[in-house]
């Protein structure tokens, strides 16, 4: 028998025949080794839509694996000897075949990364790590770029990327003169709403699929989201075309409302690409270069195609340099002392605020939010609140599909939660309940007033706010940015300051917006 020479690792979210773990391989003396496992369903309570997903997409892909011919070790989660965890299946794998060395592509997981390499040393196999080519930079990279800097800021590393990669340049300087064109974007719908919209990229399961929604059915009966809506792509021709769908009748009006909402609409101009981006079904680099081929053939407006372009080659890139240059303690960042427990109806929807209802039962429902649903709903009353940043990101982690920690936990714990103190963003991003009306929340339909802030029609968001403004009223005042918020509580006298506390009191005891749970 040919001795095994390297056994290339593929975790759940390295789904591409090209990924660098798979440079110099040969099917006569290397094979593919991928597990599907419990823990990675149950170290956070995961919705159904994303253990689904993951678990179909990664099917999908060791058939790919099996029709190149490349030879494949592949553990269900329905194998009767399933040992349950990533480091219990490596481990016997590595017992059983006996490998010379081990290569994967760098993981986007700190636990992982941890589970993995520990497992190797403990069996004596060499273990190398390859870049991952789905990014346009290097974790070295951006640990230079941060070493440069007293503070860091994605503005300037989105415009470094931007010169080096020639992306939207022209001679020199940013395409159309300027870097930014936010003042162009994040348009509201208006009171008429959204109007027609084009429909999105949907895939109706095939075989492999149901087999696997049956599974998860089963098997993880007690999890929170839904299956009946499942049609996420799950393969790498179905995320292409995704991609395509998205360029030709999304982009155009991507930029102008990417900030708004609208009741009972989920996908609006969204991309819904992450997902498919986070799994390496599409690369990155094929992404910008969409986009970019969209504005170049007059296709999208630079608006839209810029802010596009600056979630992928300027943010994305951001997160994954903060999560791998801070972890493991930036995790357990918490610099506002937020301590209270998530609110249980973030788990089934069951509260009397509209905005907070619909983005819930939009997510328990898709395992979907766009992103200010997440940041200027879901995540600012969380942080409003006061909740403990961590069970925010448990919450977030399980809930969407496309939830993977080396970017969900910088978006929660640095953007939406400010629990780092400043590190990844300037500002924590606060606001009343006046914010979700403007950009188009559902608020029309809710029985609390944003524009009040006590009293027992006061919207949640607004009293909250003004607590938070007072229980932070020191250090806001001191940062250029949110100085002018803290200036406003001198209008505030001290009869209506003690009314918002014994308000905000309410609230967190739960007197104040919870709805009773349905009746079965």
């Amino acid at each position: 028998m040919t001795p095994l020479r390297t056994l290339v690792l593929v975790l759940g979210d390295q789904l591409d025949l090209d990924a660098s773990a798979f440079d110099e391989f040969d099917p006569s003396q290397d094979a593919v080794w991928m597990a599907e496992v419990a823990q990675e369903s149950t170290h956070v309570w995961s919705g159904l839509a994303r253990i689904a997903l993951f678990l179909s997409a990664m099917r999908h892909f060791a058939a790919a694996l099996q029709s190149q011919g490349r030879p494949l070790h592949y553990r269900r989660l329905d194998d009767p000897d399933n040992r349950g965890t990533l480091a219990d299946e490596l481990q016997a794998a590595l017992e059983r075949l006996r490998p010379q060395q081990v290569t994967m592509t760098a993981p986007g997981d700190w636990r992982v990364w941890q589970a993995i390499k520990s497992t190797a040393a403990r069996a004596g196999v060499p273990l190398s790590v390859r870049d991952d080519r789905h990014f346009f930079t290097t974790v070295r990279e951006f640990a230079a770029h941060a070493k440069k800097r007293r503070s860091l800021r994605l503005e300037y590393f989105y415009r470094e990327l931007r010169q080096r990669h020639g992306v939207l340049m022209r001679e020199g300087g940013p395409e159309g003169g300027q870097w930014n064109f936010d003042a162009d974007n994040r348009q509201s719908f208006g009171a008429e709403g959204p109007g027609p919209l084009p429909a999105r990229s949907r895939f109706e399961p095939d075989e492999m699929t149901r087999e696997v929604i049956q599974l998860v059915q089963a098997r993880f009966a007690s999890h929170p989201g839904a299956l009946q809506h499942f049609d996420w792509p799950v393969t790498r021709e179905q995320a292409l075309q995704a991609l395509d769908q998205f360029i030709e009748q999304r982009l155009p009006l991507f930029g102008r409302y990417e900030d708004a909402m609208w009741p009972g609409e989920p996908w609006l101009y969204h991309s819904q690409l992450s997902a498919a981006l986070n799994l390496k079904l599409l690369n990155a680099r094929e992404v910008v270069q969409a986009a970019e081929s969209a504005y170049r053939r007059g296709h999208a407006p630079l608006q839209s195609v810029e802010g596009f372009i600056r979630q992928i080659l300027g943010w994305r890139e951001y997160v994954r340099g903060i999560y791998w240059t801070q972890m493991p303690a930036y995790a357990e960042h918490n610099s506002l002392n937020a301590e209270r427990d998530l609110p249980a109806w973030y788990w089934t929807g069951h509260t009397e605020m509209a905005c907070l209802r619909d983005a819930i039962h939009q997510t328990l429902a898709y395992g979907y939010a766009h992103h200010i649903q997440r940041l200027m709903v879901l995540g600012l009353f969380a942080l409003l609140y006061g909740v403990r940043p961590q069970q925010v990101h448990a919450w977030f982690l399980a809930v969407y599909v496309d939830a993977v920690e080396w970017v969900e936990l910088p978006n929660t714990v640095g953007m939406s939660q400010y629990a780092d103190g400043g590190l990844m963003a300037s500002k924590p991003y606060i606001a009343t309940g006046r914010y979700i009306q403007r950009m188009g929340g559902p608020c029309a339909t809710c029985r609390f007033d944003p524009e009040q802030r006590v009293g027992d029609g006061a919207c949640p968001y607004t009293t909250l706010y003004w607590d938070f403004l007072m229980r932070h009223e020191s250090w806001l005042a001191r940062n250029p940015r949110t100085a002018l918020q803290a200036k406003n509580l001198a209008r505030v006298s001290a009869s209506e300051r003690e009314a918002i506390t014994q308000r905000a009191t309410a609230i967190r005891r739960g007197d104040v917006g919870v709805a009773p749970a349905p009746k079965r």
